[in-house]
């Protein structure tokens, strides 16, 4: 079998790495020219740790995990309200055998795990067209090919998803947020600070990264969804800063960082939630399938788990294992996107969480 996968985070070079074990060949596109760098730290819990467990990651993910001794959060004018040593809000208790690490590591160590696998940097998918036997694919770069299945990968604003179901759009969960690394200019050390400002709708969570050296700034605000170009990255800067300035504290330093780094990254709070992931010869993972929303704590892995089961399926019946792969995958999505929506302000219930992120057999 040959698969053309669109886009290079997590999700699609997870499933290249399995297609690749079951003797498949795969070829990811991504339009970016390099690995996108930067991020914010992301969750691997449950059955996920299993999946990175089989593709012999496990050992590595942990070694690269993030490394907190605890968080504070502060009101407005940067008092403590209170601390703790045992939990941090961007991983939970810090005790759990769950893994935090930043997504630029996870993606390396995923990217780089299978052989094999061809990588088409700066390149996309142009067009789209299906038969029974195939799909054609037309490139932005002028290329054509044909395989066998295509999946789309490629994130919250999916092109594969908008060719096959033009209808679909993501459900807008209420906010923004904005990620990017700066200096460690407030001098952390292994520790998360957490700024709400209820009376302007937005807060603010920020913690070390690189053994102390660097920053991951997250900045966010309560907004209906806005009119603005995904691409034109000053204006999104300048939505943040219009939004988030009054938080206080050190908020306008940390924003002022903003315009030298590298990886700012600005997004809408949503959901994907579909009826269907696949049509024919094309199909949907992670983020473009059935988005969670940072929200959740869980996109990372239901992307880990759903590249595991899609590339078994694919192996088991070829093309007809599309269905078993969403009969499969669904209660294990909607448990977990219910985890950002059953509690909104707040984080969700610990059991509600160890409900969602076991809620496979793989």
């Amino acid at each position: 079998m040959r698969v053309l996968i669109s886009g290079a985070g997590i999700a699609g070079p997870a499933l290249a790495y399995w297609l690749r074990r079951h003797g498949a060949e795969a070829t990811v596109v991504e339009r970016a020219p390099a690995p996108r760098p930067g991020g914010q730290a992301l969750d691997v819990r449950g059955v996920a740790l299993d999946v990175v467990d089989r593709m012999g990651l496990l050992g590595d993910v942990r070694k690269a995990r993030t490394r907190m001794r605890g968080s504070s959060m502060l009101a407005a004018d940067g008092t403590e309200l209170f601390r703790s040593t045992e939990f941090a809000p961007s991983s939970g208790r810090l005790d759990s055998d769950d893994v935090e690490i930043l997504r630029d590591d996870l993606a390396e160590l995923v990217g780089r795990a299978a052989d094999g696998v061809e990588y088409r940097y700066g390149d996309a998918i142009a067009g789209l067209e299906q038969d029974a036997d195939g799909v054609d694919v037309r490139f932005a770069s002028g290329a054509t090919g044909r395989f066998d299945l295509v999946a789309g990968a490629d994130g919250l604003h999916s092109k594969v998803r908008r060719t096959i179901f033009p209808a679909a759009a993501p459900h807008h969960l209420g906010a923004y947020v904005a990620v990017y690394t700066a200096p460690n200019v407030l001098g952390l050390d292994e520790w998360q600070v957490w700024l709400r400002g209820e009376e302007i709708g937005a807060g603010a969570g920020i913690y070390t990264a690189r053994d102390n050296a660097e920053l991951r700034v997250n900045v966010g605000f309560m907004s209906d969804v806005l009119p603005y170009d995904r691409h034109d990255l000053d204006a999104q800067r300048t939505l943040v800063r219009e939004r988030c300035s009054g938080l206080g504290w050190e908020i306008p330093r940390l924003l002022a960082a903003m315009d030298a780094a590298p990886d700012f990254y600005f997004d809408a709070m949503a959901q994907v939630r579909l009826d269907a992931w696949s049509s024919g010869r094309i199909t949907l993972l992670g983020d473009a399938g059935y988005c969670p929303s940072p929200l959740s704590g869980q996109g990372t892995s239901l992307a880990l788990v759903g590249a595991y089961v899609l590339a078994e399926e694919l192996a088991r019946s070829g093309v007809g294992g599309l269905a078993v792969y969403e009969t499969r995958m669904r209660p294990f999505v909607e448990l977990n996107q219910a985890l950002a929506t059953e509690n909104p302000g707040g984080p969700a219930a610990p059991e509600s969480i160890d409900r969602a992120k076991v809620a496979i057999t793989l």
